[in-house]
């Protein structure tokens, strides 16, 4: 037994210290397996606390505002999960050592809300700090968005200015406002060589569907031109191309194309400008709003001189798109959508070579004329050529060559009489 002074002392001590909960020996010896679990749960805490402290400084070096905010999260909550293991000890362990005159759990959920307080005071003001920086971001597109409506509306005055509609420029804008093509001598060579694979490229299905008829395709090549003397038997192929050529490209000298129309615009502004409103259009889809457009017209005119009418009767065996074609219609048919293609190509051409100033200027290559390397190409790569025989002669010409600047894009040719690599 204590004396009685002890006793007192120790009364006055508990009431200016802080009350602490029983000692972790009683509550071990009371129940040992729950205080172990307590205590596992709180080192893995603290090490995962530890962590997520770690995280927090390694976001900041470099900073990564991101990362920053995951790992704050995580340090927060890992401090609730140590607050729910004070709590769990807490109850478990409700008696005190000594009676104070002040509740010692108040006092302790008192200190705890502060410091969560405390907390959220800091992330309260990081918020208002992202609101701000959102808010002025939104102030900066909002200021973009007002700054390319103004542009949009300039270049739609243009547009109409010059005679392109606002649903038109769309294809023609790129993400600053402006045109997207630049008008160079490297766009009008990528221009001709699209024109000629889409003559080839038309060739396959005419041919096929003279097959189908039951044409006599030798005879037919040696109709478009019989003094050529071909390499191989496959290679009469290129008399239909030829064929196709000389009729698209008819009239390409003449800025009207030889299309009569009474709106034609001959500034090379307008050129230009019908190229850009046309180039990634489908041309079936600009007939059926304006079929007799001046493009309209062109497509009308050159189905008729590729398609005499003896071979599309053949074709066919009536001529129903012969006439719908004549009476001013454009026909949903496979056959004259893949012509439309080819037709859209030379007029696409013929638009861009009179964009430039000076024009581009076309030039043919007649039949039998001497093989010159400067202003020709073999359409034929593996020819043998022999120093002793003679300059071959052209046979077909199977694609028109250019004048350009100072530049000359070269011819196809197709030469007689040579000889070429098996």
């Amino acid at each position: 037994m204590l004396p009685t002074g002890s006793k007192e002392t120790q009364l006055h001590d508990s009431h200016s210290q802080k009350v602490h909960p029983q000692p972790m020996e009683e509550t071990m010896n009371q129940n040992p397996e729950l205080t172990e679990a307590l205590i596992a749960k709180l080192f893995t805490n603290i090490s995962s606390l530890k962590s997520a402290y770690i995280q927090l400084q390694a976001a900041h070096t470099p900073y990564d505002a991101d990362k920053i905010e995951a790992a704050d999260k995580l340090v927060i909550s890992e401090l609730k999960n140590l607050s729910e293991l004070k709590h769990t000890y807490r109850d478990n362990n409700p008696k005190p050592v000594s009676v104070s005159p002040q509740d010692s759990r108040l006092v302790a959920e008192i200190q705890e809300q502060q410091s969560l307080l405390k907390t959220y005071e800091v992330m309260v003001k990081k918020f208002q700090s992202q609101i701000q920086t959102k808010d002025s971001e939104i102030h900066q597109l909002q200021q973009r968005i007002q700054e390319a409506n103004q542009k949009r509306v300039k270049l739609e005055r243009k547009l109409k200015f010059r005679g392109v509609s606002a649903k038109e420029s769309e294809d023609l804008e790129d993400g600053n406002g402006f045109f997207s093509v630049d008008l160079t001598p490297d766009l009008f060579t990528s221009l001709v060589e699209s024109a000629f694979n889409a003559i080839h490229d038309f060739a396959k299905p005419l041919i096929n569907m003279m097959k189908a008829a039951g044409w006599d395709l030798d005879a037919a090549a040696h109709s478009i031109e019989p003094t050529v003397i071909y390499a191989k038997r496959a290679h009469k192929k290129y008399a239909f191309e030829s064929h196709i050529c000389q009729r698209m490209f008819s009239g390409f000298q003449e800025e009207s194309f030889s299309v009569k129309h009474d709106d034609v615009t001959i500034s090379k502004e307008s050129f230009f400008n019908q190229f850009l409103a046309m180039r990634k259009t489908d041309p079936l889809d600009i007939l059926s709003q304006n079929p007799d457009s001046i493009f309209g017209k062109f497509c009308r005119s050159k189905y008729l001189a590729v398609f005499p009418l003896k071979m599309e009767a053949s074709f066919f065996g009536n001529l129903d798109q012969r006439n719908y074609v004549l009476s001013g219609g454009h026909p949903r048919t496979p056959f004259y959508e893949a012509f439309l293609k080819l037709a859209k190509s030379i007029w696409l051409l013929h638009r861009m070579a009179y964009s430039f100033d000076p024009k581009a200027r076309i030039f043919q290559v007649k039949r039998g004329s001497d093989f010159s390397e400067v202003y020709m190409e073999s359409v034929v790569k593996n020819i043998l050529m022999d120093e002793n025989d003679e300059n071959p002669k052209v046979g077909l010409m199977v694609m028109p060559g250019f004048y350009i600047g100072g530049s000359v894009i070269q011819s196809r040719v197709y030469l007689s009489g040579v000889k070429c690599a098996d």
